[in-house]
């Protein structure tokens, strides 16, 4: 939904998508934006693969069983036709941000492990960046992963506190923002119904996931939490943020824990938190309007 509605934003120039572990293996995240380019009538956007591993290594954590062995709600479409970039997902961000110094924003919509290895080949990546746009997290609310953590962030927490920690402008969305505007049941079906482009195949798409949070959330819709994301990059006036550092837990039973410093006590001395660069964390949301964007962007011929 976010990429398809991206495309059809047209104050929005996509130079590329990167891939990641996630919802499914890096490998068929690529098969998928490839294919997402297609859809949309834009084969030409380059598709970069990404890191097939968290950056300390291990066997990633693969979310199957959210969206379908195809990441796609197991509609199972034939492959695109097109090839992915020689490049590796990192290389592509540090040369697209140093091309266009002050004017690329990333939406990242998956664990940070490519956005943490950009900073590390290009110590100037931060500064150079327009802006980015991370959906991970929970701020003072309960993760999805377990009552600690929020997958996107789970998956790769060393790599999250890197880009948290890394001085670029940064938005985080949490899941506590996210889970606030949903598509009911009634709204899917609207959907479906509508001329929307590409409504058809998203209505195809969500139902493995919506079945998903009936199980999971007894929620009969689904959870907006990357067309949410996508909201956030394009009409930002539609959330209030707070600032301040925001630390990744890396070990122990809160792995994946993202902590926000709200600045609401003046410390006795330093601590994890101290001397690091404030993000903006989105604090409240206007979910009607967000949702009535969404909405039109998906059901627009």
């Amino acid at each position: 939904m976010a990429i398809l509605m991206a495309f059809q934003n047209p104050e929005v120039d996509i130079l590329g998508l990167t891939t990641v572990f996630g919802n499914v293996t890096t490998e068929d995240a690529t098969r998928n934006a490839l294919l997402l380019c297609e859809i949309a009538g834009c084969p030409s956007v380059p598709v970069v693969e990404g890191s097939h591993e968290p950056l300390t290594g291990g066997r990633p954590r693969v979310a199957d069983f959210v969206h379908g062995f195809d990441g796609m709600g197991n509609i199972f479409l034939p492959p695109s036709k097109t090839e992915k970039s020689d490049k590796s997902a990192s290389e592509f961000l540090v040369e697209k941000v140093s091309q266009y110094p002050g004017e690329v924003s990333i939406l990242a919509l998956g664990p940070l492990t490519n956005v943490a290895l950009a900073i590390k080949r290009d110590s100037s990546f931060p500064s150079k960046v327009k802006k980015i746009v991370v959906l991970g997290g929970s701020f003072f609310a309960l993760g999805n992963v377990n009552p600690a953590a929020e997958a996107n962030i789970y998956g790769d927490p060393e790599a999250a506190d890197v880009v948290f920690t890394s001085g670029a402008n940064i938005v985080v969305v949490g899941i506590n923002i996210t889970t606030q505007v949903q598509m009911t049941d009634d709204d899917l079906l609207k959907l479906k119904q509508s001329n929307g482009k590409h409504a058809q195949l998203l209505s195809d798409m969500c139902k493995f996931y919506r079945d998903w949070h009936v199980k999971s959330d007894g929620v009969y819709g689904i959870f907006l939490h990357d067309p949410v994301s996508f909201v956030a990059l394009v009409r930002p006036d539609l959330f209030t943020y707070k600032k301040g550092v925001v630390r990744v837990e890396t070990q122990g039973i809160c792995v994946g824990h993202t902590l926000l410093d709200q600045g609401l006590k003046k410390w006795n001395g330093s601590n994890p938190w101290t001397s690091y660069s404030p993000v903006s964390v989105a604090w409240t949301v206007d979910v009607d309007e967000v949702l009535n964007y969404v909405k039109r962007m998906l059901m627009k011929p």
